[in-house]
C-alpha cells in the first residue's frame, strides 16, 4: 500500500528564500516526490502538523489546497490499490485526469498512428515492431513507471536468448528509449524515473559488404533469361551500383520525371538530401531493358495504384529486396563468389573501388551523400562540383570493364 506525507523540501531555497512544499509518496519500496506548486519561508512551516502556520498571510488557502490534494491522493491510492502509479497521482494533482490510463501500448500506438498519417511509414513500422517485441516479453501492457533498469536488463537477456544480434537488440532499445523520452515530454512519466541512465546501448560495427572488381565482372558475364526474376534481380543490383550505390527504396520510387538532361535528380528518403547523378550508358541500358511502359515510374517495382510511402508500397519494396537478395545469393553460389551479396553490397562496392582508385574520402563521401569529418568539413564538401563527382563515378563503373 502506498503512503503519502506532506513535507517542506529544505534541500534548496528559491531566490526569494522560500522552500517548496512537496508530497512524499512511498510506493513499492520506492520514494517519489510531487511538487505541490506552493513555496513558503521555513519559519512559516509547522513540521509537526505538516501545514503552514498563521504567520503566513495565505496560510488558510494554502492549507486548504494541501488538504484537498492529500485527500485526493489518498482516495486514488485506496481506489487503485496496487495499480496506482506515480504518473496517475502526479496527473491527479495537476488536474490532467485524461492521461491517467495512457499505458506503454496505448501511447506507442498513438505515435504509430500519427506516423502513418504523416506518411512516416518506416518509423511507424520500427516503433510498432519494437512495441510488439517488448510487450511480447512483458506478456501484458504496462505503465511507464514499471519500466526500470531490472526489467530492461531482463529484456536484453531475453533477446539474446532468442538469438538476436547486438545491432538488432540496440535498435529495439533505442526505439523504446525514444518512446520513453516522448512519454516524459507528454508528462506521462516523471524524468526522475528514467531507467536508461545505466543502460549502455551498444552497437557492433558490421563488416563492409563489398565485392571485388573481378567478382562484379563474373556477375556481368553470366547468361540469364532476360525475362527471369534472376535477371531482373541482377539488373536491380547493377543499376544500384551504376547509380553510385543508390538504395533499393530510393531506386523503387524513381519516376521518369526524375530524369532530366541525362541526370537523375531525387531526394534520398533516409537523409532527405538532394542528389544529382549522371546517367551513364550502363545504367541507361538497364533501364531500357526493364521496359516499364505506361507508368510514371522508372522501374517495374511499384505501380501507379500504390500511394508513395504507404504500408502497401513498403511491403512490396521489402518483398522485392528479399527476392533480389535470394537470387543474388544463388548467383554468388553458382559463380563461387565467397562474399555475401545483397542489395546493399552495391553501395559498399562503389565506395571500395573508388578508394582503390585513389580518390579522397571527402569526394567519396560527397558521391554517397555522407558527411565526412566535422561540420566544417561538410561545408567545404559543397564546393565539389558535379564534374569532379561525375569523373570519379565514370571511372568507378568502367573500371570493372577493363
Amino acid at each position: 500500500m502506498a503512503t503519502v506525507k506532506i513535507k517542506l523540501d529544505t534541500r534548496r531555497a528559491k531566490s526569494n528564500g522560500t522552500y517548496s512544499i512537496i508530497y512524499k509518496i512511498r510506493h513499492l519500496k520506492k520514494v517519489y516526490t510531487i511538487n505541490a506548486g506552493v513555496s513558503v519561508l521555513k519559519e512559516h512551516w509547522n513540521s509537526s502538523t505538516s501545514n503552514v502556520n498563521n504567520s503566513n498571510s495565505n496560510a488558510k488557502s494554502i492549507n486548504l489546497k494541501l488538504l484537498n490534494d492529500y485527500l485526493a491522493i489518498e482516495r486514488a491510492i485506496l481506489a487503485l490499490d496496487d495499480k496506482v502509479t506515480i504518473e496517475k497521482l502526479r496527473l491527479l494533482i495537476k488536474g490532467k485526469t485524461e492521461a491517467k490510463t495512457c499505458s506503454f501500448k496505448v501511447f506507442t500506438q498513438q505515435l504509430v498512428d500519427e506516423m502513418f498519417k504523416t506518411k512516416n511509414t518506416g518509423n511507424a513500422i520500427v516503433y510498432r515492431t519494437a512495441m510488439n517485441r517488448f510487450l511480447d516479453f512483458c506478456k501484458r501492457d504496462i505503465m511507464f513507471s514499471e519500466i526500470d533498469y531490472v526489467l530492461l536488463q531482463k529484456f536484453e537477456l531475453h533477446l539474446k536468448l532468442k538469438g538476436l544480434k547486438q545491432n538488432s537488440i540496440s535498435n529495439y532499445f533505442r526505439t523504446i528509449r525514444a518512446i520513453y523520452n516522448k512519454a516524459i515530454k507528454h508528462q506521462l512519466v516523471d524524468r526522475s524515473n528514467y531507467p536508461f541512465y545505466d543502460i549502455t546501448i551498444k552497437s557492433e560495427q558490421t563488416a563492409k559488404r563489398a565485392i571485388s572488381r573481378e567478382e562484379i565482372k563474373r556477375l556481368l558475364s553470366i547468361k540469364l533469361d532476360e525475362n527471369s526474376t534472376a535477371s531482373k534481380s541482377l539488373n536491380f543490383f547493377m543499376l544500384s551500383f551504376y547509380l553510385r550505390g543508390i538504395s533499393f527504396t530510393d531506386m523503387a520510387y524513381l519516376k521518369k520525371s526524375n530524369l532530366i538532361d541525362g541526370r537523375i535528380f531525387y531526394k534520398r528518403r533516409k537523409t532527405h538530401k538532394n542528389y544529382s547523378i549522371k546517367l551513364f550508358k550502363p545504367a541507361e541500358d538497364i533501364i531500357k531493358s526493364l521496359k516499364y511502359e505506361n507508368s510514371s515510374y522508372l522501374l517495374p517495382i511499384i505501380n501507379e495504384t500504390m500511394q508513395e510511402d504507404s504500408l502497401e508500397a513498403k511491403k512490396v519494396i521489402k518483398q522485392w529486396i528479399k527476392t533480389t537478395n535470394k537470387y543474388l545469393k544463388r548467383l554468388s553460389l553458382e559463380l563461387k563468389i565467397d562474399s555475401k551479396i545483397t542489395t546493399y553490397t552495391s553501395r559498399h562496392s562503389f565506395a571500395t573501388i573508388a578508394k582503390r582508385l585513389g580518390y579522397s574520402n571527402e569526394l567519396i563521401a560527397e558521391a554517397l551523400g555522407h558527411e565526412y569529418g566535422n561540420r566544417t568539413t561538410a561545408i567545404y564538401l559543397d564546393a565539389f562540383d558535379d564534374n569532379k563527382v561525375d569523373d570519379m563515378h565514370y571511372k568507378v563503373i568502367t573500371y570493372n570493364k577493363s
